[in-house]
């Protein structure tokens, strides 16, 4: 929620400090660096010492970034403090994505995946509509002054996690095995190239739509508080979570990617072609419902094709394919404001999607024909490494 409510303000923030379009998308850009540049080091820290310890330094970030913005109004100023709060995003999620699926057997994998990922849709539907109607009623001050009491609030509660029992460290592993792969080497394998390649296309839509909407609905002044449309996508994404984790678990994760991957280029159009605030709403159910969906079983997919000691720096190297879309997003679709505005921007954003579904169901497994099987759910993954009995 501390993130989520500087979601709809944010870009307005940077826009009524003297920021121009451009500017604007290399400020919120900038939250990607600090992602991109950690993903791998608390990868790593994951892996060799703690998941706990990794969740604690993104709470730690998440409480304390919040206040930069109090104090700055200069653009390059404001790109430093917005790469710092990246740091946030990048060691959570790898942490406390490692170690609830530590935590969960094999055949449920899915679900508990689904359940705990629940978590995100909440703070969505509560932080940006929250944000918006401080920043409205009682102005930027008390919004961030907000933001960081509930980062601390945030890590006050990760202090109480437990941590999993955990395999061997890699180093124990036979040579030559998945897990004793080097980090980037693992971004050319089979199993890991087409997710990372989907989430960087679907980081880019979502970047578009995390930077650029707000502005959208102030430019064509449609009268909708944009941290309704985040709020909107959270239920979507909040109530498919409750059952999809389940049904992956049962039918296979290609067919669930796949319908998620068509909301995203459904709600591309939607919100390329909307004119009213109804319209809005409508594109934020279907984006909800397709990131509901995708994030929770793509992360059940990487799981499934890794090991646990290597899961970390796996969750950091996939996960940072959308870390990567979200930077792009910024700065370079962005650029591309003026000469198509903001309006075509969305459209541009609908190509992406549409890309990203077309290499996911044709390259998700070895060949292309096994790729269209398992993206319709007519195929295990061949791709899934046998998992380990769970420890009691």
């Amino acid at each position: 929620m501390s993130l989520t409510s500087l979601l709809p303000t944010l870009p307005a923030y940077i826009e009524d400090v003297g920021g121009t379009k451009q500017q604007v998308g290399l400020v919120m850009g900038s939250f990607a660096i600090g992602l991109l540049l950690f993903r791998s080091v608390v990868g790593r820290l994951a892996d060799r010492r703690s998941r706990k310890l990794v969740v604690l330094i993104g709470t730690v970030v998440v409480g304390i970034a919040p206040l930069g913005y109090l104090f700055v109004e200069s653009i390059p100023l404001l790109m430093v403090i917005r790469a710092f709060h990246g740091i946030s995003i990048a060691a959570f999620t790898t942490g406390y994505s490692a170690l609830v699926v530590d935590q969960s057997p094999p055949e449920q994998k899915g679900e508990l995946i689904g359940y705990m990922s629940l978590v995100v849709p909440v703070g969505l539907a509560i932080g940006p509509a929250v944000g918006g109607f401080l920043q409205a009623g009682v102005g930027y001050m008390a919004l961030f002054l907000t933001s960081a009491s509930v980062g601390i609030l945030g890590l006050i509660f990760a202090t109480q996690v437990g941590k999993a029992s955990r395999e061997e460290p890699a180093s124990h592993q036979e040579a030559g095995s998945p897990q004793s792969s080097r980090f980037w080497q693992l971004l050319a394998s089979p199993r890991l190239r087409v997710p990372a390649m989907v989430l960087l296309l679907i980081g880019l839509a979502f970047g578009t739509i995390s930077t650029f909407l707000p502005l959208f609905i102030r430019a064509i002044a449609i009268d909708l508080n944009p941290g309704l449309y985040y709020s909107t996508a959270a239920i979507a994404s909040f109530s498919v979570r409750i059952f999809v984790g389940r049904a992956s678990d049962r039918y296979g994760r290609g067919l669930f990617i796949t319908a998620s991957l068509f909301c995203y280029v459904l709600a591309m159009l939607l919100l390329a072609t909307a004119e009213s605030p109804g319209a809005f709403l409508v594109a934020g159910l279907v984006q909800g419902a397709g990131g509901g969906t995708l994030i929770p079983i793509m992360i059940a997919l990487i799981s499934d094709r890794s090991a646990e000691n290597e899961r970390g720096k796996i969750y950091s190297l996939c996960i940072g394919g959308f870390d990567l879309g979200i930077a792009i997003a910024g700065p370079v679709i962005g650029s591309f404001a003026n000469p198509l505005g903001y309006r075509g921007l969305f459209f541009l954003a609908m190509s992406l999607t549409s890309l990203a579904l077309m290499v996911f169901v044709t390259l998700s497994s070895k060949d292309l024909s096994h790729s269209l099987r398992f993206a319709t759910g007519r195929e295990k993954d061949i791709y899934a490494l046998k998992q380990p009995p769970q420890k009691s």
